[in-house]
């Protein structure tokens, strides 16, 4: 069961009351790489690496040692909708954490010498995601897919942008879009609602939204077209990097639990998905395969990554096909279906017995639903799914001339 609450300033908090010694606790800010344009591509990341580089309170150290100090970690991370900072530490260390939160989130000076050393970081990771083509794969996939719309966006953002960047800038993009009515605190651990709620009070209450602040959903008001392609990218890599995929459900669409299950049934982290049986286990060219679902709140994309041999990569892309049209063309029994739904049980179940997994899957449902269902309730829209359902968003989304496939080799 989880508790919420809203502060008047509209940040709201969600609570997961568990008997841990160690509390996980973040803030999720609702401004992701999507909401950029121009020569701000990149600042979303750029800001989250630079949140730690010093407050109108605080120097570099002094932030980085006020989690670690007392054993705790703290970490952050930008995707394309949504910013998060968060933390892990013993209980009794919970404000610090919020303190600490509020102090990056609100007070942050981007001192120059600072943010400059930050550049060649950020470049720098730029550089290694060049270096590694089954990452690289990915954001090349998502440029195509949405050419022409800021979802196409890389989240690291352009060399070119990242070394224009000034503390004045970066100052301004945070008034304009981390402000307290895209804010959700969620926590959980061993802590009660009554202190949780004072806490936050204390340490964010004060904060007001600014009257100039551009609304998120101006950014997010067209939805982006797919755009269907079969690119092959010379690339000396020792293998073929195949990616095939097509759109998805959305975050608020009725098969969103449908196509979940069919993501996890064809590619999900177990051994036994129908696409490592069908392509690795049996013919042994394919080291790493697997399906993603990525849902986001006016689309979704499903991919299919596979890295394989350079002389089986028409083959690979045969078989994966052959396995798509399966789904759509036969109906799983009864049986196979609720096999497939107790396994997917079971890995949110594991998923969710980790606090920190916990604290981030109900702050980022918080923040899109205004709610979060209990395990008990996603279990129960997940054993509602029926074979006709699987197979007709199967065939609904499944469509060759639909399919888009990207390709790095030789």
């Amino acid at each position: 069961m989880y508790e919420y609450h809203t502060l008047p300033n509209g940040i709201k908090i969600i609570l997961s009351q568990t008997p841990s010694r160690v509390t996980y606790s973040g803030v999720y800010v609702n401004v992701g790489s999507r909401d950029e344009s121009g020569a701000d591509e990149g600042m979303a990341h750029f800001i989250e690496h630079s949140l730690f580089k010093g407050t109108e309170h605080r120097k570099a150290y002094h932030i980085l040692n006020r989690i670690d100090g007392v054993g705790g970690e703290l970490n952050a991370f930008t995707t394309k909708e949504e910013t998060c900072v968060y933390a892990s530490s013993m209980s009794e260390h919970l404000e610090r954490c919020l303190e600490l939160f509020a102090d990056i989130l609100f007070h942050s000076s981007f001192p120059l010498n600072e943010i400059e050393r930050e550049k060649d970081v950020v470049l720098e990771e730029i550089n290694s995601y060049s270096d590694s083509p089954s990452e690289l794969i990915y954001d090349q996939y998502e440029e195509l897919a949405y050419e022409g719309h800021p979802l196409a966006h890389n989240i690291l953002g352009t060399k070119r942008n990242v070394k224009k960047f000034t503390p004045e800038r970066l100052r301004r993009h945070m008034e304009l879009n981390y402000t307290p009515e895209k804010m959700v605190i969620t926590v959980s651990g061993d802590v009660k609602m009554e202190r949780l709620v004072r806490l936050c009070e204390k340490h964010f209450g004060s904060f007001r939204n600014k009257q100039n602040t551009l609304s998120i959903q101006n950014t997010r008001k067209e939805k982006p077209a797919f755009h269907v392609f079969d690119r092959h990218i010379n690339r000396h890599t020792h293998q073929a990097h195949l990616l095939i995929g097509c759109e998805a459900p959305d975050i608020y669409h009725a098969d969103k639990t449908a196509f979940t299950l069919l993501n996890n049934i064809l590619g999900g982290p177990a051994m036994n998905s129908r696409l490592n049986v069908a392509i690795r286990e049996r013919y042994g060219f394919c080291y790493n395969i697997e399906s993603q679902y990525v849902p986001f709140s006016d689309t979704g994309l499903f991919y299919i990554y596979a890295g394989v041999d350079l002389d089986a990569e028409e083959k690979a892309r045969r078989l994966i096909t052959d396995e798509l049209m399966r789904m759509a063309e036969t109906s799983l029994t009864e049986r196979q279906l609720r096999s497939a739904q107790r396994q997917m049980i079971g890995q949110m179940a594991i998923n969710d017995d980790f606090g920190m997994n916990e604290m981030q899957s109900i702050g980022k449902a918080y923040l899109s639903y205004d709610h979060v269902n209990t395990l008990e309730e996603m279990n129960a829209d997940l054993m509602s799914v029926t074979p006709a359902d699987l197979m007709r968003v199967a065939q609904e989304r499944f469509c060759p001339d639909r399919f888009s496939t990207l390709v790095y080799g030789n």
